[in-house]
């Protein structure tokens, strides 16, 4: 079969492997495109996540390229704020499109649509004397694959992520014609995770929420063969789409730049899913749905072609004519187990010499003139795309090949493709990471077990600690009192101190103890799969929970969300670090071990790495609601030597009610990654660095701004919520302490909860008054067409409301209330947002709205421009944010 691969090569794009006549145009074709996109640096030092996502006077405006070298910023800039425009990049020319040669754009209309090069090979020469240039527009998808092609394995991952969080369709098979080579991009999706409804066959359906490499479902490929009238990317989309309302999920010809030459994008392979949500009225398919699309001629990227017909259930092929030639490429196929349709739309004159072919093929691919349907300009669209949607239910329904995605990657090794995840760094640290879960039955039993420090230890050394800080505190502390508790104190971390890291534990610091960055990064990531994969069940829901798939809002007195099991993750293994860092630390102070015996004094060095490579560390311990204080400090002296000279730091917080999307927003911002949805929100609070550009350092008066994440806070009081009241406003006294900038997000009931408002009246009492921006998030709304205008106005219309909070929290009388009126009611100093609803439609299959996008990147436009202004606290550098954990 291998040979008859090489004598079917023709078309646009001949044998790589025997065109050897003019081997340096595709080469060349590669290089010019990423000197046009200036991405020529990057073919060897890819572009990493720290690249993308740093801090610079672009993240102040809404900026249209000026330039090919500004097309991959722009977009990445959208993409990590979630924009849907972000594929329609286009540059601001000074010179106006009208004055390009006529002939040019004859050109490029003829190349998209007639031209076969089989026929003249000189015109393949002609094409490549007009690659793009600095005036000419770059199809978005040649755009995508050179950004691919120069990024590293994470940041593909992180392009992969926001382009399924817009509803794009993602890069399956990304093709290198430069090294000869075309890539599977199994680790690149393995990061997009999707929630869906699933229904068995019998019993009762639930919410399921996974990677989508793992789940098996039917697939159908579309592909081009020589010229097509109709556009396959087009006809996708409307059989992706319920109703009237179509989403571009795989871009086409009609949108902007749709009609642009393709130059290094052809053989390019997309894949998108349908998934239903559990409400029949726009549920097209019962259960996932994966759809293929080959871009380019299936003569011309034959590899790409016989992959597809692998792993579908069904292959539609889009022709206008069936010829001699196109009867002995496909007749090649004889045997296979796929379901061959053919939509046609054939040229006048051709009807005979096309049934001819087709009778002839139809004994040859099993098929029977039902698989043939013909698409003309007077075909009823609606209808068609009705008969199309048919097919691939009626095939769905049947007995069929399911294939997930690492499915399709093993049938690309078997074809000689390469596959990413395949690198000698990915597998080793799968291997370790699978050495850790293979002894993981039950996550609260591997707790107990191997991560012996937390839990009840130490939860009890912090209770002890809380309370001989309270006594030291005091006026006239007793002590003799302060001396029990530092006896006691010390008992229990030498009790800690006299464990030693289980064996999991050890396997894990090793991991990230690695020399190779690449390969801690790697295992990193498998970890957090590996750990997600081991988790317990989580419990069914009715179908209604399905129909917004967004976080639930909790009322006042709802603790559920919040006490419920805690999932294991990384958090956990760092979280036993930090206790055995935490333990040796109080035994050296209290002199009981001598500094030169110390086992664990490099455990925050390993948490600097992480924190830099972007993984979000714990500020304060989610299970008990305390801060390990020699941990957090060890960890900023690590960041204060290493950052030395760029020590100035602005830190941005989220304090609100549970489930009001505030890991949403900070990761929209900023392109964080704090966990997000049911069961893996924030418990505590973490924290993650971004850098600020050097060019832009001084202007914005910082080197890094530290951003926090916290959990919920609950709405309710001290005679509710008893200690855990207490426990809360502790976290949000150090969180806002530690800020400069407060994002308070709260429901549609406009309830500030009462810790944010006790802690304001201590930190008050010290001086410390942060900027503060309240956002109220449309968590009903589901499909919102722009963004709603700023409301600047007092928060709460009646001072009375912020009384009633500040005598429930302390009851100082009348100085106090109107401190807090002076905080929350002030207009001229405070900020109140409104943010539409995070989707547009229905999810599963909605995307995220471009209202809820551009008012994200106002609100931070509004954040940094309060920080260069000096609206905030003053900034701190790190040694001034030691001693402000230790005070708080």
């Amino acid at each position: 079969m291998e040979g008859d691969d090489c004598e079917l090569q023709y078309g646009d794009g001949p044998n790589e492997a025997q065109d050897n006549d003019f081997p340096t145009v595709e080469r060349s074709r590669l290089q010019e495109m990423l000197l046009l996109l200036g991405l020529e640096a990057h073919q060897v030092q890819k572009l990493g996540l720290r690249d993308a996502l740093h801090i610079s006077s672009d993240s102040m405006r809404n900026w249209a390229p000026q330039a090919p070298k500004d097309l991959p910023w722009n977009f990445l800039r959208k993409l990590q704020a979630l924009n849907a425009e972000a594929r329609n990049t286009t540059m601001v020319l000074d010179v106006p499109p009208d004055t390009r040669p006529m002939e040019k754009e004859s050109q490029m209309e003829e190349e998209v649509i007639y031209w076969d090069a089989a026929d003249d090979i000189s015109a393949d020469i002609y094409s490549f004397s007009e690659l793009p240039t600095p005036d000419t527009p770059v199809n978005p998808l040649d755009l995508l694959c050179a950004l691919l092609l120069s990024s590293d394995s994470f940041l593909q991952q992180e392009i992969m992520l926001r382009m399924s969080l817009c509803q794009f369709a993602l890069p399956l098979i990304l093709p290198d014609s430069e090294n000869h080579a075309h890539t599977f991009l199994l680790w690149a999706m393995r990061g997009v995770v999707r929630t869906w409804w699933s229904q068995p066959p019998r019993g009762m359906g639930s919410l399921r929420e996974d990677s989508m490499v793992l789940p098996r479902a039917p697939a159908f490929a579309f592909v081009r063969m020589e010229v097509s009238s109709n556009s396959k990317s087009q006809l996708l989309n409307a059989v992706l789409s319920p109703g009237h309302r179509q989403q571009d999920c795989f871009w086409h010809r009609d949108m902007s730049l749709g009609t642009s030459p393709r130059e290094i994008a052809d053989g390019l392979v997309e894949i998108s899913w349908f998934l239903p949500s559990g409400r029949e009225d726009l549920d097209l398919f019962p259960e996932p749905v994966a759809f293929l699309n080959l871009r380019g001629d299936i003569g011309s990227h034959w590899l790409q072609f016989k992959l597809l017909t692998e792993v579908s259930s069904a292959v539609f092929i889009l022709t206008d004519n069936i010829s001699k030639k196109e009867y002995k490429l496909l007749s090649s196929m004889k045997g296979s187990a796929t379901k061959y349709y053919f939509i046609l739309s054939p040229y006048r004159g051709k009807r005979n010499s096309n049934l001819r072919f087709l009778n002839r093929l139809i004994p040859v691919l099993k098929m029977d003139h039902s698989h043939v349907l013909v698409k003309v300009s007077s075909t009823d669209g609606v209808r068609f795309v009705r008969r199309v949607r048919s097919i691939v239910g009626h095939v769905a329904r049947s007995p069929c090949r399911r294939v997930s995605v690492e499915d399709m990657a093993h049938a690309a090794r078997k074809l000689g493709l390469k596959v990413d995840e395949d690198c000698e760094e990915c597998q080793r640290a799968k291997d370790r990471m699978e050495r850790i879960t293979r002894n993981i039955k039950d996550s609260d039993a591997y707790r107990q077990d191997e991560l012996r420090l937390q839990g009840e230890p130490w939860r009890k050394a912090a209770r002890v600690e809380k309370e001989l800080c309270q006594v030291q505190w005091a006026v006239d502390p007793p002590d003799k009192h302060r001396a029990e508790l530092s006896h006691r104190l010390l008992e229990l971390r030498a009790q800690q101190s006299s464990q030693a890291p289980a064996g999991g534990m050890q396997e894990f610091i090793a991991g990230i103890s690695c020399p190779s960055l690449g390969e801690r990064q790697y295992f990193l990531r498998w970890m957090e799969w590996g750990l997600a994969w081991v988790a317990q069940p989580r419990p069914r829901q009715s179908p209604e929970a399905v129909l917004t798939l967004r976080l639930k809002q909790v009322g006042a007195g709802d603790l559920s969300e919040r006490l419920r099991p805690e999932p294991l993750g990384v958090e956990h293994f760092l979280r036993e670090m930090g206790q055995f860092y935490e333990a040796e630390s109080c035994l050296v102070e209290a002199g009981k071990l001598p500094a030169g015996q110390r086992r664990f004094a490099h455990f925050p060095g390993l948490a600097f790495e992480l924190l830099v490579q972007g993984l979000p560390l714990e500020l304060i311990d989610g299970n008990t609601l305390s801060t390990p204080v020699r941990w957090v400090t060890g960890l900023l002296k690590e960041l204060h030597a290493h950052l030395e000279r760029r020590s100035r730091l602005v830190v941005v917080s989220a304090l609100g009610v549970p489930a009001t999307g505030k890991s949403t927003l900070l990761n929209t911002m900023f392109g964080l990654r704090f966990a997000t949805g049911r069961g893996r929100g924030p418990r505590g609070a973490f924290m993650q660095l971004v850098t600020v550009a050097e060019t832009f350092s001084q202007d914005l008066g910082c080197d890094h701004i530290l951003v926090i994440d916290s959990g919920g806070l609950i709405g309710g009081t001290p005679a509710t919520a008893g200690e855990r009241f207490e426990l809360e406003v502790s976290l949000a006294t150090l969180i806002m302490g530690l800020s400069n900038v407060i994002v308070v997000s709260l429901a549609e009931t406009r309830d500030i909860p009462p810790a944010v408002v006790h802690a304001f009246l201590r930190l008050e009492k010290m001086g410390h008054v942060p900027n503060y921006q309240f956002v109220y998030q449309n968590l009903h709304d589901m499909s919102v067409p722009g963004p709603k205008p700023r409301e600047r106005r007092p928060l709460l219309e009646h001072p009375v409301d912020v009384s009633r909070a500040a005598a429930q929290v302390d009851k100082q009388g009348e100085g106090l209330r109107t401190l807090a009126y002076l905080a929350f009611c002030d207009p001229e100093k405070q900020h109140v947002w409104h943010i539409p609803g995070l989707w547009s439609g229905v999810p599963p299959m909605a995307a995220v709205s471009l209202g809820y996008s551009e008012a994200i990147f106002e609100l931070k436009r509004c954040l940094l421009e309060n920080i260069r202004n000096g609206l905030s606290n003053p900034n701190k550098n790190i040694q001034q944010l030691i001693e402000l954990v230790s005070q708080l």
